[in-house]
């Protein structure tokens, strides 16, 4: 398998995961400006849409969208419980967190990356965050994982769009409970494993 990233992007939780199962892949930095790979390819014929990440399998398919990549890399590898069973009441759950991760935090988030936005959207965008952050660390209670009080592909998600914070000088601190979800990930070996590939430790 070959997982297209750009370094620190929402691709790195499928980074993350891939390193979580010990599956053998490759990797290939995407330019998202000028939509080229490291190797000299045109993303846009792997992704037409151009952006990451995505996973080109090991017959040449290429699968796009990120909570897709996520499940599918649980899925390979079900031994290391990266995902509850299909068909569960808890697999429903999975699916659901990771597409309020992808909604409604990795959308409203990665907004702040267009320098177009005015101060007034920035503000009102920020406000928003903060809105959908103080829900979710309330419904997190004590659990110590992001769904299911069980480690997931949703944490890697989780983790690397939280690590998004500090660029637009949110402090993570103003909630503990994220802070110390965050400072867990940072901790173990997968995600270390991938930051340091990507260059970003």
């Amino acid at each position: 398998m070959k997982l297209y990233y750009a370094p620190g992007a929402c691709s790195l939780a499928s980074h993350i995961a891939l390193h979580e199962t010990g599956q053998a892949f490759d990797i290939s930095k995407v330019d998202l400006k000028t939509h080229t790979t490291e190797h000299g390819e045109d993303f846009t014929k792997i992704n037409p849409y151009g952006y990451i990440p995505a996973l080109r399998l090991d017959n040449d398919v290429v699968l796009n969208e990120g909570v897709a990549i996520l499940q599918f890399i649980a899925d390979k590898s079900p031994a290391v419980k990266l995902a509850p069973d299909n068909g569960s009441f808890e697999r429903y759950k999975l699916q659901s967190m990771l597409t309020f991760i992808n909604s409604e935090l990795h959308k409203i988030i990665g907004g702040l990356f267009n320098p177009t936005l005015t101060d007034d959207v920035r503000q009102a965008t920020i406000a928003r965050i903060e809105a959908r952050l103080n829900t979710y660390s309330d419904q997190l209670g004590d659990d110590k994982f992001a769904v299911n009080n069980q480690y997931s592909v949703a944490d890697a998600y989780l983790f690397t769009v939280m690590n998004w914070l500090k660029m637009f000088k949110i402090d993570i601190n103003r909630w503990p409970k994220l802070a110390a979800h965050s400072a867990m990930m940072f901790q173990r070996p997968a995600v270390q494993a991938a930051m340091k590939a990507e260059g970003l430790i």
